[in-house]
């Protein structure tokens, strides 16, 4: 497994290209979400939020937004680690908080989804680029550690299940 610093590293240079992709195929304002997107998904949602990680660290004061995800989910799990269901799961945790707060605040608990919904429509291609760059960013952290699979999916945990 690479180290956290060599995750950060493997995000920052991993966002250019992944933006350049984005911008030849849907235009530069596609490749810069893409790009942001990568840069997001590796420094603030990576799959290892469920440790002491960087990327934990860096949410400063707000890292205990984390704390449910640390306490359910497994290091290096399918639900972790697992290609979309990890990203999927993160942003549906923060998804939580956003409607915790708005209940709190006394906000519609729908507060900003309409827009949101209208820009999807509206910038279909943005849309997919920002969800390239955040599932990219999680690809390249599992390729960094060595096994691009979780654990649950790894050929040597597979073969014991078949044998019992």
């Amino acid at each position: 497994m690479a180290s956290g610093r060599a995750h950060d590293r493997a995000t920052l240079i991993g966002g250019a290209p992944i933006g350049m992709a984005a911008a030849v195929l849907w235009g530069a304002d596609a490749g810069f979400i893409a790009a942001a997107g990568c840069l997001i998904g590796g420094l603030w949602l990576s799959p290892d939020l469920d440790t002491h990680s960087n990327a934990l660290r860096r949410w400063g004061p707000l890292r205990g937004l984390w704390w449910p995800y640390r306490r359910l989910i497994p290091h290096r799990s399918l639900w972790s680690h697992g290609p979309l269901i990890g990203t999927a799961l993160r942003l549906m945790l923060l998804l939580g908080w956003w409607v915790v707060l708005s209940l709190l605040i006394g906000w519609p608990t729908n507060a900003g989804l309409p827009q949101l919904v209208s820009w999807l429509k509206q910038q279909p291609q943005q849309a997919i680029a920002l969800g390239i760059g955040l599932e990219a960013s999680a690809w390249l952290h599992l390729i960094l550690d060595g096994d691009p699979w979780p654990v649950e999916w790894s050929p040597r945990r597979l073969g014991q299940r078949r044998r019992r």
